[in-house]
């Protein structure tokens, strides 16, 4: 039943921490290494680097929202948005060859 999930690469849900710059202040981020993978697609596609652009939306969040509470889970969400408005499987297919380097 769940062999399509269950059955992925384990390098898809492997922890990565990522240092960046948030609001003028210095921290790590840690997500699994596939939302990685689509949030340096997400940023090539804005013509920004990843750390600009995790800056950019982190400042709009604050903004329209007034905090950010969680933005591990902001940036989590924000892939999956991503993914529903594109409807393509080619950044998946993309993280296999990331994952093989």
């Amino acid at each position: 039943m769940c062999e399509i999930y269950a059955g992925q690469n384990p390098d898809r849900y492997r922890p990565i921490n990522r240092s960046v710059r948030i609001g003028g202040h210095s921290t790590s981020i840690q997500l699994e290494a596939a939302f990685w993978v689509l949030l340096d697609e997400i940023a090539e596609r804005q013509g920004l680097s990843t750390a600009k652009f995790l800056s950019t939306l982190y400042d709009e969040a604050l903004e329209i929202n007034g905090t950010v509470s969680n933005f591990a889970s902001l940036l989590r969400t924000s892939c999956l948005i991503y993914l529903m408005n594109s409807g393509r499987q080619a950044t998946l297919q993309r993280f296999e060859i990331v994952a093989a380097e």
